[in-house]
C-alpha cells in the first residue's frame, strides 16, 4: 500500500499506539487536562472550541486505530511506521488527522511467493474497519498481482502436464531411452 498512499483519513504507527509520558504529554485522545496540561488549559474555551477539541480527539483515535490495523495486518511488509499529519486544536494540542503507512508491494521471486505477498498486502490494505479509497486501490492492485501469479502457476502446471504425456510417448517409442531434446528426429507422421 503504498499503504504509503493512504488517504489523510488514515494514519498510525506502532510507536504511536503505545502512549508514553514523553510523547504528546501522555495518552492520545484524552482531554488536555488529563494529558498532563496545566489545570485550566481547556478552561476558558468557548462551547464551539470544546466541541472542536472533542471532534479532534475522536479523529485522532480513529486515525491511530486505522493505521494500527494496517501495521498489524501487514507485519513483514511494513517499510515504515505511520507518518501523520496533525492539526492544532483550540486547546493548543496537536491531533493526528491523517497519515499513511509504508508497505512493500513488490512481487515475490516466484509465483508462489508473489501470491502469498499479494494476499498479505490485500489483507493489510483492507484491515481497518473503514478502508479509505486509497486502501481499496492498493487492495485492487494486490488482487491483480495475485491473479497474475495464479495465471503463471496455471500455465506452469499446464506446461508440466503437457510435457508428461509427450515424454511418455518418446520413452515408449525409443524402448525406454529418451535422448536429449533436439538430438533425435521424429519421422512419424
Amino acid at each position: 500500500m503504498s499503504v504509503s498512499s493512504l488517504a489523510p483519513s488514515s494514519a498510525f504507527s506502532p510507536s504511536a499506539a503505545v502512549p508514553s509520558a514523553s510523547r504528546a504529554g501522555g495518552a492520545a485522545g484524552r482531554s488536555g487536562e488529563e494529558q498532563g496540561d496545566a489545570p485550566g488549559k481547556t478552561q476558558g474555551l468557548s462551547e464551539a472550541d470544546l466541541r472542536r477539541v472533542d471532534q479532534l480527539q475522536k479523529r485522532d483515535r480513529e486515525v491511530r486505530a486505522h493505521e494500527m490495523a494496517h501495521v498489524a495486518a501487514g507485519a513483514g511488509l511494513v517499510t515504515s511506521g505511520a507518518s501523520y499529519s496533525f492539526e492544532t486544536g483550540p486547546d493548543g494540542r496537536r491531533y493526528a488527522v491523517g497519515g499513511e503507512v509504508g508497505i512493500n508491494v513488490s512481487p515475490g521471486r516466484t509465483p508462489e511467493e508473489t501470491l502469498s505477498r499479494a494476499e498479505k498486502i490485500r489483507a493489510a490494505a483492507l484491515a481497518p474497519a473503514d478502508p479509505s479509497g486509497q486502501d481499496r486501490q492498493i487492495a485492487a492492485r494486490a488482487a491483480s498481482m495475485a491473479a497474475e501469479a495464479r495465471v503463471e502457476l496455471a500455465t506452469r502446471a499446464r506446461d508440466e502436464g503437457a510435457a508428461g504425456p509427450a515424454r511418455a510417448y518418446r520413452v515408449a517409442e525409443t524402448g525406454g531411452h529418451v535422448s536429449a531434446t533436439g538430438s533425435a528426429l521424429d519421422t512419424y507422421a
